[in-house]
């Protein structure tokens, strides 16, 4: 217990106390039953100890979390004191990732075995039946307190997660407990009424073998449901190596990609979207600039003036970004905004020419984005602009080279969330300043270039500068002054 904070151990010690005393009394009752306590508690302990070991060559994902409907099956069928002590075998055996182990599984066992406690008082003051000799429980009127129970274990277990993460994190209490039960409660409950089918049919003349039958498919569902986290969380992973990768390679943007994420996911909430949809142009957002990985690294980093060749090069990119996207299924509409973000609505942009509702609603959500965020962040090239400045100049350009209602959806956004970036201009400034200090001499810009004598400021009006968009006009958020080969890239 070193690596805890001295408030968590004590308060680690504290439920461990607690646990000690709810099962203790059991221990010495004569009354205790205690084959069905034996026959659970190994049975809770078996589910557990079968994430950690292979099955049939394959270990069970480690999302699949703790396997309730056998504690809470004990709550049905046993006094509070025997629920509480079929918990403690599975929750010294749960496995866990963080330091020190043996301090985290200690803290399982005594939290379960509280929370089971507390479950089985509150099923047994409803008036609900928990003497093992009974018959068929009384169903379906058992239902509501067993719902109580669940409720109650839910709130336990979770009330002391909040605990344990204010003493061992420092958290404030607050932002510790925030969440915690409304998303827990919907799988607990599910939790509980497989233990209570399984308590039912453990009553009635099939026994054990029925009660078995209702556990087996309730562990499928939760093996296929944390495959399916597992699936995510390599999405997530997958999305955060290539943006990592297009950072690596233009330092100069560092972060562009997760504000622009940032930026389209509050656009598309003013807009209305539905959740999963906005899930989606989020990602499609932070992708966006994917394709610069197949864009020569001496062009996203060059200071000086772009040359028409070098600047059709850069146009590419999105077309690179869909190639390479395009056989990832989970981006869905993603893959359209990737590939159509720099088209205008007046039919100007690339790499197409669509004009209005032919651009995807996506693309031309992720345009403003991109657009915004370059306006409001710190180049190589340019400052960063006053956040207000820039939503006049995306006002200014709407219905030529953006989308009215986009613009206005984040002109809103912004005016009632204000704009908090994940990763703010101070930072990529800091960044540029570090890398520009790194390069040898003989990678300064030629003379006369835009780069010369460090950062130049573009002609007034000339906003959006971005060196992953190209325009190729000085009309607006995404311009280029006529023969000046730089702006947005």
């Amino acid at each position: 217990m070193r690596a805890l904070p001295p408030v968590a151990r004590a308060y680690v010690l504290a439920a461990v106390l607690v646990a000690v005393a709810c099962v203790a009394p059991t221990l010495v009752d004569p009354t205790t039953p205690w084959p069905t306590v034996a026959v659970l508690a190994v049975l809770y302990l078996g589910c557990e100890l079968v994430k950690v070991c292979p099955l049939l060559g394959h270990r069970v994902p480690e999302g699949i979390g703790s396997f309730f409907p056998v504690v809470l099956a004990a709550v049905f069928l046993l006094p509070p004191g025997a629920a509480a002590l079929v918990a403690v075998p599975g929750g010294l055996a749960q496995s866990v990732v963080q330091r020190p182990a043996g301090v985290r599984r200690v803290w399982h066992a005594a939290q379960q075995a509280m929370a089971a406690w507390v479950a089985g008082r509150a099923y047994g003051l409803l008036g609900a039946d928990v003497d093992p000799s009974a018959g068929v429980a009384d169903f379906p009127y058992a239902m509501f307190p067993a719902a109580v129970a669940a409720v109650a274990f839910c709130l336990v277990l979770t009330a002391l997660d909040g605990g344990v993460l204010a003493a061992a994190e420092r958290r404030p209490a607050r932002a510790a407990w925030k969440g915690l039960a409304t998303r827990s409660l919907a799988p607990y409950c599910v939790h509980g009424l497989a233990g209570l089918m399984m308590a039912v049919m453990w009553r009635s003349p099939y026994g054990l073998p029925a009660a078995l039958l209702v556990l087996l498919p309730m562990y499928i569902s939760c093996w296929v449901f944390a495959q399916y986290h597992r699936e995510r969380a390599a999405h997530r992973a997958t999305i955060r190596a290539l943006v990592q990768a297009v950072d690596i390679k233009d330092r100069y943007t560092r972060g562009h990609s997760e504000r622009v994420g940032q930026a389209s996911a509050m656009i598309a909430r003013e807009l209305g979207m539905a959740d999963d949809r906005l899930e989606v142009v989020r990602i499609a957002g932070i992708l966006h600039d994917v394709g610069k990985l197949g864009v020569p690294t001496r062009l996203l980093r060059k200071d000086g003036p772009l040359t028409p060749e070098e600047r059709r090069v850069i146009e590419l990119h999105p077309e690179y970004g869909h190639e390479m996207v395009r056989g990832i299924g989970f981006l869905g509409e993603a893959r359209s905004a990737i590939l159509h973000h720099h088209e205008r609505i007046d039919g100007t942009g690339y790499p197409y020419g669509l004009t209005g509702e032919q651009i995807p609603v996506l693309a031309r959500v992720v345009a403003v984005a991109d657009s915004f965020d370059a306006m409001t962040s710190t180049r190589s090239y340019s400052r960063a602009r006053p956040v207000e400045t820039a939503l006049a100049e995306l006002e200014r350009c709407a219905g030529t080279q953006f989308d009215p209602p986009v613009v206005r959806a984040l002109v809103a956004a912004i005016g009632r969330q204000g704009w908090h970036p994940v990763v703010t201009s101070d930072e990529d400034l800091q960044v540029i300043t570090a890398a520009r200090a790194r390069e040898p001499a003989a990678e300064a810009p030629a003379a006369g270039g835009a780069g010369e004598g460090g950062p130049a400021e573009p002609p007034p009006g000339l906003v959006g500068r971005q060196r992953d968009s190209v325009a190729g006009d000085d009309s607006g958020a995404e311009d280029v002054a006529p023969g000046s080969g730089r702006g947005t890239r």
